[in-house]
């Protein structure tokens, strides 16, 4: 069995900054990566309040993001807001030899 099957490969662990968002694209889905206290974490880049691609620039408090824009906060682990309502999707992370991958699940929508 392939340890990255589904998984993409993002950037080296040492391209993420403690406590900073970075951004990354895959298959046309918007990723928001972080690394906090030595865990990383992916969650949909989209903030749904005002649907722009700025999470990853949001600063982390408590266990969660906060969008720059409006101050929406998202859990990290969970990407619920606080209230426990839906927030903003999480993707499973995986470390291998310095590599951070994704496994990321576009979203299928009927138009």
């Amino acid at each position: 069995m392939n340890l990255t099957d589904g998984f993409t490969r993002i950037c080296k662990i040492d391209e993420l900054i403690e406590g900073k968002g970075k951004r990354f694209i895959v298959d046309d889905t918007e990723i928001a990566l972080f690394k906090i206290d030595g865990n990383t974490y992916a969650l949909n880049n989209i903030c749904p309040h005002p649907h722009s691609a700025l999470i990853y620039d949001g600063f982390v408090e408590d266990g969660c993001v906060v969008c720059p824009a409006h101050g929406w906060k998202f859990n990290l682990i969970t990407g619920r807001k606080p209230s426990g309502s839906k927030g903003l999707d999480t993707y499973e992370v995986k470390l291998i030899n310095g590599d951070v991958y994704v496994k990321v699940i576009p979203k299928e929508y009927n138009w």
